[in-house]
């Protein structure tokens, strides 16, 4: 049975910072692809950033120079650390990890960023 479990989440000041934590166990860890998406009210679930089973890193450019993914494959954890924080950052956030065909998702974990 896959399972990603997010942790993390909560509520940050404007310009803070967080880390998200996604363990997964059931997989291959260093073979899939990991990633977060997030989905804000009133929006559409979209991608943040990517780490490929090969460290190769993709960021929407909404996170650009804020968001890093990293990935600890002897811990099955990836990782997205959020600086300078924006109320606009505020969403659900996903974990995800594909190995095409296959595609898996967390529960997620809600960011808050207000004052």
């Amino acid at each position: 049975q896959v399972q990603l479990v997010e942790s993390g989440g909560g509520l940050v000041q404007p310009g803070g910072s967080l880390r998200l934590s996604c363990v997964a166990s059931g997989i291959t860890f260093p073979t899939y692809a990991m990633g977060w998406y997030r989905q804000g009210p009133g929006k559409q679930r979209e991608l943040v950033a990517r780490v490929s089973s090969g460290d190769s890193t993709n960021y929407a450019d909404s996170g650009k120079g804020r968001f890093t993914i990293s990935r600890d494959n002897a811990k099955n954890t990836v990782y997205l650390e959020m600086n300078s924080l924006k109320p606009e950052d505020t969403a659900v956030y996903y974990c995800t990890a594909d190995r095409p065909p296959r595609a898996y998702w967390g529960q997620g974990t809600q960011v808050t960023v207000s004052s």
